[in-house]
């Protein structure tokens, strides 16, 4: 079995017990949104360093004439409605050490200095802008690898939302993720990294079978989509993107069946304004976009379901003991 002492905290390990973090009763069940704020760039295409705009950004303030995208977010900053996180796309985050590819696409996977100096670049970017250096970190492509919370706690972060809980990427030269934990925890050699997982739920009438159920299905060929279809058996991850409302709401309520604390949405910066991510490709998307969280949104407060900043969030786990402090 294995401790502290021998378990490194990265991120593609299970934690140990003693690593999951209770939150307070009182905390109740609270969501978080997260938007990958990033440069406009066609998925379906190869990964190139040039050619990439940020025009989307516009979408997040509908109506506004044009402004900075620095500019726009240090207001809502200092106004105290967004937090400002770091979010890493190794192919146009510099130094510009090594080549595009698909495999290099997930920062994780490179070496760990490259990995260290491309962190750092970007978190300077962002405290030159916004005057602090941030501390809420997800990797582009939720690309972590074995260094990765090594390095983010060296850099001073205090939250990663990197794992995409019952995902497996690694087909694709990327994380495996599959047998994590919905729930916070502890991670990082010191343990003083936070891990808020993307949340995504097994839904269905077979639900109880869980991600192992699941992940056998798959292997099954036509079976796995006869189950979705049937409502039998699905995964879905809380996101607007490719998630009806319904599928959302549904998995909320599974989510929340299943003791899990902090509800994690995500969704790209891009999908904000049409034409630049396959879910909003004209003005109707935009607004069928914008009634999907009306529909959730009600739901959650059906539920009793209340939004959670991140000061709030870090401010309710508690003081670790001191007997898991070692690692």
């Amino acid at each position: 079995m294995q401790s502290a002492h021998h378990h490194d905290g990265n991120l593609l390990r299970a934690p140990l017990p003693e690593d999951m973090i209770a939150l307070p009763a009182a905390f109740g069940t609270r969501f978080m949104l997260f938007v990958d704020t990033e440069e406009e760039f066609d998925w379906n295409a190869p990964f190139r360093r040039e050619g990439h705009g940020v025009t989307a950004l516009a979408g997040m303030a509908r109506g506004q004439a044009y402004f900075s995208a620095a500019g726009m977010m240090g207001a809502w900053v200092a106004a105290g409605e967004a937090d400002v996180g770091a979010h890493l796309h190794p192919w146009v985050n510099p130094p510009h050490v090594e080549d595009v590819n698909a495999a290099n696409s997930y920062v994780g996977s490179l070496p760990e200095a490259v990995e260290a100096a491309k962190l750092e670049a970007l978190c300077r970017r962002i405290e030159d802008r916004f005057g602090r250096r941030p501390i809420a970190y997800r990797a582009g492509r939720y690309g972590v690898g074995p260094n990765s919370a090594r390095l983010l706690e060296a850099a001073g972060f205090r939250l990663d939302t990197s794992v995409r809980s019952r995902f497996d990427y690694s087909h694709q030269h990327g994380p495996d993720f599959h047998g994590l934990p919905q729930n916070p925890y502890w991670a990082g050699p010191t343990r003083s990294l936070v891990e808020l997982p993307l949340s995504t739920a097994i839904t269905g009438l077979l639900r109880g079978g869980g991600e192992g159920l699941y992940r056998a299905t798959q292997a099954m060929g036509p079976l796995a989509g006869a189950l979705a279809r049937a409502r039998m058996l699905s995964r879905v991850p809380l996101t607007p993107e490719g998630i009806t409302a319904a599928e959302a709401t549904t998995a909320i309520d599974a989510l929340i069946e299943e003791g899990v604390r902090v509800l994690n949405f995500s969704f790209h910066s891009p999908t904000l304004e049409p034409g630049h991510t396959p879910y909003v490709r004209d003005e109707a998307d935009r607004t069928a976009f914008y009634g999907w969280w009306d529909r959730v949104l009600s739901h959650l407060a059906r539920r009793g379901v209340t939004a959670v900043s991140l000061d709030q969030l870090l401010d309710a786990i508690p003081a670790r003991a001191k007997a898991c402090q070692a690692a």
